[in-house]
């Protein structure tokens, strides 16, 4: 048998970090077992569904690297099949039609909660005869099987049995024709040879009904598999007040996709104590069998270190393509300055997020507004001017504008004034990138190139000029 998984989302809104682990999840069962992975788009929620969430779900797929082997495919480009199929189990009398009005059904719901029963609908049209109604255009229903049990060996939840009892006759297709969810996603799934659904376990209570549906149909029943829900800190479902739950976001926030990936697949499960896993890793791994039952809940202070790991441990180039992103948003080119993945390699070692290290590199790209009053107050004072235009003298002449020439220069100037390198390193520092934090001084200086470090320290010796007139 060749494993098919699929990803089916709503495209009602954006791609939520709960239905990228179930992604991953699918993504990575069909990997490990050479299988196929297939992405649905279930758009037929007209009214809700919009381009721009699709938009959101085929941006966040590409960003998180999970390949889809087949699709996109969209629901609401089968409607012809779903209408195909709704006939078939009409002419089998499998289904029917059912002209019960709105205010009949809240009767039906009213009555039926006085007798302290579950409210469903009662099969009243299921073998109505004579002719139909003027007037009233009617639902089709499925004819769910009155006695026996549907039995679901769940990879996660083990044995769930349900009743068929208990399940009243669910509307295939509303009175103007349009099929419903239910009914869309077992034709999908037996038309594009699903054979592991795995999905989270809101949908556990829709499993029995399709299965029902798929036995009617004469369908290859699939294997499914439920995972449970995301719960924030606080035990509560996952939500917006809980911080980033859109898969985009996170990346506006500067994580890299890999970080984000590591941390959903250890929600819920687990490979003894390890903690890092690379994509090899995981789909050699990972097993949906392993996944735990109950919820797992959030931890942001993980994936801050999660994202920092691979910030330090990732290809730099890596690194350098997915920080040009967040360098753009600040409206800063990377091509009018040093190569970005040599700021990479220079800033990794204290930034958590792409965001941080944006905002710290910008400084090699474009000059800065002000000082930091505090740092320059500190190291940008009369008595440092000497020292400066002494470097400045040693750096124009510098034949080799790299670190290890200009570490050599800022030795030699240390020597000359009989300073500690830190007491030359701070206020070149601040003259520089005007605050008393940075990479290490030669390297800083190196990326800044020979034209932007002049000029800023002719702009703090310029300050200096200033700040001792103003004192005078």
């Amino acid at each position: 048998m060749t494993v098919r998984t699929r990803f089916a989302p709503s495209p009602t809104g954006y791609l939520h970090v709960g239905g990228v682990r179930t992604a991953l999840f699918c993504w990575l069962y069909a990997r490990k077992h050479g299988g196929n992975f297939v992405l649905r788009i279930e758009d037929t929620d007209l009214q809700r569904s919009t381009a721009e969430s699709v938009n959101a779900i085929l941006e966040g797929m590409t960003w998180l690297g999970l390949e889809y082997d087949e699709g996109p495919f969209y629901q609401t480009e089968r409607m012809e099949r779903y209408r195909a199929v709704i006939q078939q189990l009409l002419e089998e009398d499998k289904a029917y039609h059912c002209y019960c009005s709105k205010e009949e059904l809240e009767t039906m719901r009213a009555e039926q909660l006085a007798r302290k029963e579950k409210p469903r609908y009662d099969g009243r049209c299921r073998s109505r005869k004579g002719p139909a109604p003027a007037g009233v255009a009617p639902v089709v229903r499925f004819k769910n099987p009155v006695s026996g049990s549907v039995v679901v060996d769940d990879l996660i939840k083990g044995r769930v049995v349900f009743n068929n009892a208990e399940l009243d006759d669910l509307i295939i297709a509303r009175s103007d024709g349009s099929p419903t969810y239910n009914f869309t996603v077992v034709v999908d799934d037996m038309d594009m040879k699903i054979s592991h659904v795995i999905r989270g376990d809101d949908h556990l209570n829709n499993t029995p009904r399709q299965i029902n549906i798929l036995t009617a149909l004469g369908a290859t029943l699939p294997r499914y598999a439920h995972v449970p829900m995301i719960l924030g800190p606080d035990g509560q479902r996952l939500s917006k007040r809980h911080g980033a739950v859109s898969t985009m976001q996170f990346r506006d926030e500067g994580y890299l996709p890999e970080a984000l990936l590591n941390y959903l697949v250890r929600l819920g499960w687990s490979h003894g104590d390890q903690e890092i896993f690379s994509i090899d890793e995981m789909i050699e791994l990972f097993d949906i069998t392993d996944v735990q039952r109950s919820a797992a809940s959030v931890n942001p202070d993980k994936l801050l270190w999660l994202n920092q790991h691979y910030i330090k441990t990732c290809d730099p180039a890596h690194v350098a393509h997915h920080l040009s992103w967040h360098m753009g948003r600040r409206e800063v080119d990377p091509t009018d300055g040093p190569d970005l993945v040599e700021v990479v390699k220079a800033q990794r070692e204290r930034a958590k997020t792409l965001v941080e290290m944006a905002e710290n590199s910008a400084i090699f790209y474009r000059d800065f507004d002000s000082y930091n009053e505090k740092d320059a107050a500190k190291h940008l004072k009369p008595e440092n001017a000497e020292l400066l235009r002494g470097l400045r003298e040693r750096l124009v002449v510098l034949p080799d504008w790299t670190a290890e020439a200009v570490h050599e220069v800022i030795n030699q100037t240390a020597e000359e004034y009989g300073l500690k390198l830190g007491k030359v390193a701070q206020p070149v520092r601040v003259a520089v990138v005007g605050r008393a934090v940075s990479p290490p001084i030669d390297i800083t200086l190196a990326l800044l190139g020979r034209e932007r470090t002049l000029a800023r320290l002719d702009a703090a010796l310029e300050h200096i000029s200033r700040r001792t007139a103003g004192a005078a």
